[in-house]
């Protein structure tokens, strides 16, 4: 299982670095080509868009063979990035939009794809750990993926970072090749579909309502306070606008230190405490963001980059562990689309909210998430009795209720 583990952050590190180098350089592109920045905005929108499909491609992951959809999802987003190869004029600038969408509807397939499948790769009781060390090798990728697209780019034009990144999801599909896993029977499936399917299990089984819960709002408070944070740097603090690239980079080192170790943590504690722990420790980087000093708005950052990714991690590693196998897809889908679909309408809100005051607006996001996170903890608290979440033996976990065996029936450990 080990070798599998070993295969799943090489396929991480892989699509991490095509999918970063791409995204950056086909905005450019598109300012490039058409001087128009609205334009060249729409791309980030047609890669986000199909996420509210999520429920419903989810669907297709539960309907089909798994592994081999991964495959095929991979190669064919390959041919579509070398479809870029045409763009020689403003005209074929819908191709650039086009590879955009396509790479939004291959995130949702290869999303709840893979968390399907790292069930039936991967002992349970690991997959906390495989899920921290996917996430640092991402956030690794989004720290130098996007300078060496965009460097390529200057050198030799889209077309050069086009092949480049239409090679990565060719060798991530013979990764996926190389898989060892064990059958898994999807006989359970019940007859609801998409989003109804998905909904179901995540309102009916505690640990899963909880941690997504808490991850979409997480997940929402940062686009609310993504302009108050723009606000108090050019504004407040009357800094640079470059500023945005160094929070951006400490961000990006906090997500990847902490990868590192949410694995152990949720081993240890389980994920609704490492749920409400990232949520606090988000709190507290809006907080230090707040300060009339430019180091605390580094050091929140960081902060913030541990605090969101363990949130995020929590939740997925719950819907892995407590969904029945004939259910993954859909449900991890639909996780997906309740988690980051709110950040959609919390941009513009957050917007119109940062003309209150920018540090009053951290504030008040501030005090949203640890009021959420003291309301999910004193609740765990309270319907556990002593002895009963999460025992330990000689001072390690045993089986808790979110690494349930039984985790496709109903039982008493279940939520």
């Amino acid at each position: 299982m080990r070798r599998n583990a070993v295969v799943f952050v090489a396929i991480s590190l892989l699509s991490g670095f095509g999918s970063s180098a791409m995204s950056l350089v086909a905005s450019i592109w598109i300012l490039d080509l058409t001087g128009s920045a609205s334009r060249a905005a729409l791309a980030g929108l047609c890669v986000y868009a199909p996420t509210l499909l999520g429920p419903w491609l989810g669907g297709l992951v539960d309907r089909a063979p798994r592994r081999p959809l991964l495959i095929a999802t991979n190669l064919l987003l390959a041919a579509v990035l070398l479809s870029l190869l045409a763009v020689r004029s403003p005209a074929q600038t819908w191709l650039i939009f086009a590879v955009a969408g396509a790479y939004g509807i291959s995130y949702v397939l290869l999303d709840a794809g893979e968390s399907a499948l790292l069930p039936a790769a991967l002992p349970t009781n690991e997959l906390g750990a495989v899920n921290g060390w996917r996430s640092s090798a991402q956030e690794g990728m989004k720290l130098v993926a996007p300078l060496a697209g965009v460097a390529l780019y200057a050198w030799q034009g889209g077309a050069a970072v086009a092949v480049l990144s239409a090679a990565m999801p060719l060798a991530v599909a013979a990764l996926y090749a190389t898989l060892r896993l064990t059958s898994v029977s999807r006989a359970d499936a019940p007859r609801a579909r998409g989003l109804r399917a998905g909904l179901s299990v995540l309102a009916g089984r505690g640990v899963l309502r909880t941690t997504v819960a808490l991850a979409a709002l997480s997940i929402a408070v940062s686009g609310f306070a993504t302009a108050a944070q723009y606000e108090v740097v050019t504004g407040v603090l009357d800094l640079a606008t470059t500023f945005l690239a160094v929070l951006a980079s400490a961000q990006g080192a906090g997500s990847l230190l902490g990868g590192l170790v949410v694995g152990r943590l949720i081993a240890r504690r389980g994920v609704t405490v490492v749920g409400v722990a990232g949520t606090a420790l988000f709190a507290a980087g809006l907080v230090a963001r707040c300060l009339p000093w430019w180091p605390a708005l580094v050091v929140g950052g960081v902060i913030g980059g541990i605090g969101l990714p363990w949130t995020l991690i929590a939740a997925v590693t719950a819907v892995q562990a407590g969904t029945p196998s004939a259910l993954l897809g859909r449900v991890s889908a639909t996780a997906n689309t309740v988690m980051f679909g709110p950040i959609a309408l919390a941009i513009p809100l957050g917007a119109a909210a940062v003309h209150l005051g920018a540090r009053a607006t951290l504030l008040g996001c501030a005090a949203v998430c640890l009021g959420a996170a003291g309301v999910v903890l004193r609740r765990s608290r309270s319907a556990q009795p002593p002895g009963s979440a999460e025992p330990t033996r000689g001072g390690k976990p045993m089986q808790s209720s979110y690494m349930c065996p039984s985790a496709g029936k109903r039982c008493s450990c279940a939520g």
